[in-house]
């Protein structure tokens, strides 16, 4: 059974620092790209950041482009989000998501939360002004 755990979401000041975590588990993941995507209350979940296992790349909205860095371990099957500078704007339910790496090449398509199979249960992340 596939899962997908975040952890590390909380309570940061506006500038301060967060990481976040996304352990998966239940499959090989290499033939996947996973995503972090948020969702403030009362807007549609959006795009964060997508890398996957295998290339060096990875994209970022616009709005966390310079402040967030997403990472991984192979060999802990885990994902990272580092940010940084937050901001008030950035509070948000925080979710990794798994999806087919076919999406991750030639488009955007990595972009839409529609192409993601696997998805976490969300951490919650508040930025106080």
């Amino acid at each position: 059974q596939v899962q997908l755990v975040e952890s590390g979401g909380g309570l940061v000041q506006a500038g301060g620092s967060l990481r976040l975590s996304c352990a998966a588990s239940g499959r090989t993941f290499s033939d996947y790209i996973m995503g972090w995507f948020r969702q403030a209350p009362g807007k549609e979940r959006e795009f964060v950041s997508a890398m996957s296992w295998s290339s060096s790349n990875t994209y970022y909205a616009d709005s966390v482009k310079g402040r967030f860095t997403a990472s991984r371990d192979n060999a802990k099957n885990t994902v990272y989000l580092q940010m940084n500078s937050v901001k008030p704007e950035d509070t948000a339910v925080y979710y990794c998501a798994a999806g087919p790496v076919r999406y991750f090449y030639g488009t955007s398509q990595y972009r839409a939360p529609g192409v993601y199979n696997y998805w976490g249960q969300g951490t919650q992340v508040t930025v106080s002004s």
